[in-house]
């Protein structure tokens, strides 16, 4: 007996598919019976074989090609609709010309069209002889095809929606930051590629701080690669410049926040990092060049905020020591790649000439951009003596001084900026050179670029090697 059930729950079962009564298969992935397809491939001209290894894909390919050489450059398409879409409590009067874009819609229109009707043949055949946009009077009106689409994304807006439905028709829909997200989400939902790269081109135009974490999280849902890339770029580059003004602490979760708001109240024995909560941090803070931190009182509130590993701390404090006590040489640090001392320069659109001066083991030099016209720019370093800089300085303040006449400085000078979407990047060669106090010795080889791109991110990376 169970062998006879378990038989049974096997057998496929049939359904009766249309007004002409033919059985198909439910298991089928077609959206009608055999008998329709093959109809449907004498019509569209397509090898019945080949139709049955993806018979939606094909034939809605095939639509797709012929709407679209048939579509003007205004898209708009006169005359009564022809197509009601169901969807977000709302009734949508579309055209069939126009569906066929959306993969999504030409798939429920086809599905409507074979269910609904007593000879696909027929109807398929007025479809394809649809003449262009003038002649449509003469053409006798298509049957109104209903069909219904349920949405359970939350992006996905009526405002949104109306947008992505309105691309059907033209090629420029106004579009803004605001909504981008749910114009995106309702492309991917019909399936519509062309608006779908539009988003992401104007995401990557539009990436700023109040964007930047809402469009990573975009690309990640959707697996658009060249979205999360560009986002962890832009961030990468502007997290230090903006840290202080533009950061949106509410991105961060709440309780990880308190924590280390409240870091002092952190048992003296165990740091956050090597309590339970912290352990998953571990590998994005181990990826910190924590050596960039040479201000003692950085170091001791860095202790004092109970953080970090104690012999964290202790190995950084140790190194700096051992370079002070060595005239600068920097032993410890051997791969100017991942490990160089980093400082960099924002050069915006105002600037002619744009300069910060650094300091580090008593050694002061100036990092500078110049401007020369409206796409030549250049980015270099110079060494200069403490006396040069303004009493009092903050960079000199507390400071160690070298009277060392010269020293040997291995470094590489970078620049990036965004053109058109796309990052732009410019570098020198890994340059081992003496500084001294006067010209030309005092200067480094000049990182000279052209491009229309602002603002443009300059990064000067060094390392003192033993000498």
């Amino acid at each position: 007996m169970k062998m006879l059930n378990a038989q049974r729950k096997t057998r496929l079962e049939r359904r009766i598919v249309g007004a002409t009564n033919r059985w198909r298969f439910p298991q089928d992935h077609f959206c009608g019976d055999l008998l329709a397809l093959s109809q449907m491939c004498n019509v569209l001209n397509i090898d019945l074989d080949e139709a049955l290894k993806n018979p939606e894909r094909l034939c809605i390919s095939k639509f797709q090609k012929f709407f679209s050489e048939n579509l003007t450059d205004s898209g708009i398409q006169s005359g009564e609709a022809d197509v009601i879409l169901e969807c977000l409590g709302y009734k949508w009067e579309l055209h069939h010309r126009q569906i066929f874009q959306s993969e999504t819609l030409a798939k429920l229109y086809l599905t409507a069209l074979i269910q609904n009707t007593k000879s696909p043949p027929k109807e398929l055949e007025k479809i394809l002889k649809a003449q262009a946009p003038e002649k449509i009077k003469e053409r006798s009106p298509v049957k109104k095809i209903m069909i219904s689409l349920k949405i359970n994304d939350p992006a996905v807006t009526r405002v949104a929606f109306a947008l992505a439905l309105k691309n059907l028709y033209m090629n420029e829909v106004e579009m803004n930051v605001d909504n981008v997200l749910g114009v995106l989400a309702s492309a991917h939902i019909l399936q519509f590629n062309r608006l779908f790269k539009k988003c992401v081109n104007m995401m990557l135009n539009r990436l700023m701080p109040s964007t930047v974490k809402n469009f990573y999280l975009a690309g990640c849902k959707y697996k658009e690669e060249q979205l999360t890339v560009a986002c962890e770029k832009w961030l990468a580059m502007n997290l230090v410049p903006l840290v202080g003004t533009q950061i949106h602490l509410r991105h961060i979760p709440q309780h990880l926040l308190h924590k280390v708001l409240k870091s002092p109240s952190f048992p003296k024995k165990c740091c956050f990092l090597e309590r339970d909560a912290g352990q998953t941090w571990m590998p994005l803070f181990l990826c910190l060049r924590l050596h960039g931190i040479t201000s003692g009182k950085d170091l001791e509130e860095l202790r004092h905020i109970n953080f970090f590993p104690e012999s964290w701390l202790i190995g950084v404090t140790a190194n700096h020591y051992h370079a002070l006590e060595s005239g600068g040489n920097m032993i410890h640090l051997k791969d100017l790649s991942t490990q160089a001392m980093r400082f960099g320069l924002l050069f915006r659109q105002e600037y002619t000439t744009h300069s910060e001066r650094i300091s580090i083991y008593g050694y002061f030099f100036e990092i500078k951009g110049i401007k020369h016209d409206t796409t030549s720019y250049s980015f270099s370093m110079q060494r200069i003596r403490h006396t040069d800089l303004e009493c009092p300085s903050p960079i000199c303040e507390h400071s160690a001084i070298s009277l060392r006449a010269e020293r040997l400085v291995k470094y590489e000078i970078r620049a990036q900026t965004l053109v058109d979407g796309k990052w732009q990047e410019f570098r020198t060669n890994q340059i081992t050179q003496k500084f001294g106090f006067t010209k030309p010795g005092c200067k480094s080889h000049a990182l000279k670029i052209q491009t229309v791109g602002i603002p443009i991110y300059a990064s000067f990376a060094f390392i003192f090697p033993a000498s």
